[in-house]
């Protein structure tokens, strides 16, 4: 990529301030000041924080001064241990990633539009003082193909009122399908210098949701597959990529994967193998990239599965 973006390296923080039950013992000690040494410790230069509106907004739309004060420790936290942190709304009034969301209407609904925005304005009128510290990823995981257009113009609103407190935090913009980079090139040209784009890398399918609980409605989760029997391989992993690349570089833009990661049903063993792949590419064309997940939501990398390759991942990152 054309543009760094001044951080590399990261891990997500799911399950703490987000797809959660939101209760005091969830937000006060899921994830800790040592958790951010360690991380700092592996070597990563960011973490991701995603955080849903239930933390942070009431039905009236006014904030909630308690939860953005857990959200100012977990930036100060970073910022102890020099890290970066990319602040994802990861759920919005009216709108969830989720397929067994209940969540509808944002991007018909003026009100929960406005509701959204107030949170953006708060944000940035709060964290601009990070400068370089800090990047908002404006919504997780767009869905379906029909919100683009609404997305483009709530995108391009958004970007407009955060930059009225922070003309220079970095601002990720990403499109639907959720966040796949084959729908990259759908999005406008970035509405300002500091604008890139970002996506989540998931496959294939098969292989990093294999037994995923949650989909057991819309396929299969019984079979199970090595690396090598998902049809993966270094070049078909740049194959699914290259749209997002070629889109990045036609804007002189820059990059960023804001999550990606097998399920923990797959062995470590031959996680690692999509991984080194994956990396590989990652590094061939600059790619900015946060793992999916810290701990926890059946994805972590913390899990005890995981210790004996921990050490040979960190150095594939």
């Amino acid at each position: 990529m054309k543009k760094e973006l001044g951080m590399k390296r990261g891990i997500n923080l799911g399950g703490w301030m987000s797809q959660c039950d939101y209760s005091a013992e969830r937000l006060d000690g899921f994830v800790t000041e040592e958790d951010f040494r360690r991380i700092a410790g592996w070597g990563l230069d960011h973490v991701r924080l995603p955080v849903d509106y239930e933390v942070l907004q009431r039905d009236d739309g006014s904030m909630i001064e308690e939860g953005l004060r857990r959200v100012d420790r977990a930036l100060g936290w970073a910022e102890k241990y020099g890290l970066c942190t990319v602040l994802d709304l990861h759920k919005t009034r009216g709108f969830s990633f989720s397929p067994r969301a209940t969540e509808k209407g944002f991007f018909e609904n003026d009100a929960y539009q406005e509701l959204y925005y107030k949170i953006w304005e708060c944000f940035a009128a709060r964290y601009a003082s990070l400068g370089s510290g800090i990047a908002f990823d404006l919504l997780n995981e767009i869905t379906l193909e029909r919100y683009l257009p609404s997305w483009i113009r709530i995108s391009k609103e958004v970007t407009a009122r955060i930059r009225r407190s922070a003309p220079d935090a970095l601002i990720l913009l990403g499109s639907y399908n959720w966040n796949s980079a084959g729908t990259v090139p759908e999005l406008p040209a970035p509405y300002d210098g500091k604008v890139a784009y970002t996506f989540h890398f998931y496959d294939p399918h098969d292989f990093t949701h294999q037994g995923a609980h949650w989909e057991a409605a819309q396929r299969d989760i019984t079979k199970r597959y090595t690396y090598e029997e998902s049809g993966a391989s270094r070049a078909s992993l740049e194959a699914v990529l290259l749209p997002a690349v070629r889109k990045a570089e036609e804007e002189e833009a820059g990059l960023y994967c804001g999550e990606y990661g097998v399920i923990d049903v797959v062995p470590p063993a031959e996680g690692i193998k999509w991984f080194r792949d994956l990396h590989a590419v990652f590094e061939k064309y600059g790619i900015a990239r946060t793992l999916w997940n810290y701990k926890g939501k059946d994805f972590g990398f913390l899990d005890e599965s995981w210790d004996p390759y921990r050490e040979e991942m960190l150095t594939l990152f």
